[in-house]
């Protein structure tokens, strides 16, 4: 488990909290972002991929090893086109515009979910960037792409079908080899940005046991202090996964309340 050192709005002594090791985030509030500011949608979502850049940097300071970010959902096809048409758009301007920084800062990019209804070239662009970044190590970036969670379970039992799994030999941990995230950890912590607080079908499976942290931050806006108030919130969590006792100690948390008495 990574450590890493908090520093509370007042001056106090720094704190040595746990780091997950895998966070999950629902990147919300764009399109409620550009509205406030009398804007399209679509700008909205452009400062939401700075928002993405700083936290993937953010991450990887804290000692976060795996990230995983809801980008596009299966269900966002429903948006009007002009938006969609947007969000593809801007796929293609994220990898030519943030790719080599991503690479140089060993940040590793995969790509999970239905890419089969997307453009060649969207297509290609994620796979360019999968590639380039392949060798890289300091955190994993995985990027949700015309994801769903229901999708995701249901592709996992078709691949087991076609591999030959017989009914019998099923059981979790190896339907989890189907899975979109099989190279990862289930995540330690979920995030949701936006103030809803749902899950809207994302990684359904993989966050059965996660601690699940909700923010009215509308994802732009998002960045080092809203991440060190979820990493907060997390370190003071009893992960006790059905259990009893806990997991993991809460001292961390416990430490940085009692610090200024």
């Amino acid at each position: 488990m990574a450590l890493f050192k908090l520093r509370s709005a007042v001056k106090r002594e720094p704190v040595v909290a746990t780091v997950p090791r895998h966070i999950a985030i629902v990147m919300d509030g764009n399109g409620r972002w550009a509205k406030k500011r009398f804007m399209p949608r679509v700008f909205g979502h452009k400062h939401g991929v700075d928002a993405l850049v700083r936290t993937v940097k953010a991450s990887a300071d804290r000692g976060v090893e795996y990230l995983t970010v809801f980008a596009f959902s299966s269900e966002n096809w429903k948006r009007p086109q002009e938006e969609v048409s947007g969000l593809m758009g801007l796929a293609l301007a994220t990898v030519a515009n943030h790719l080599a920084k991503m690479t140089t800062e060993g940040v590793r990019i995969r790509i999970v979910g239905d890419l089969s209804t997307v453009s060649d070239k969207v297509r290609a662009a994620l796979a360019q960037a999968e590639a380039a970044t392949a060798h890289n190590t300091r955190i994993h970036l995985t990027v949700a792409f015309n994801y769903g969670g229901r999708w995701d379970v249901l592709q996992a039992c078709r691949r087991a079908i076609e591999a030959g799994v017989a009914a019998d030999q099923l059981d979790e941990a190896r339907l989890a080899q189907f899975m979109a995230l099989k190279h990862a950890p289930d995540p330690d912590l979920f995030i949701r940005t936006g103030g809803e607080l749902r899950v809207s079908n994302f990684l359904l499976w993989q966050i059965a046991y996660s601690e699940l942290h909700f923010t009215d931050c509308l994802w732009p806006d998002f960045g080092e202090a809203e991440l060190d108030a979820a990493l907060v919130a997390y370190a003071g969590r009893e992960r006790r996964f059905g259990g009893v006792e806990a997991a993991e100690p809460a001292a961390a948390a416990d430490a940085l309340t009692t610090s200024g008495s």
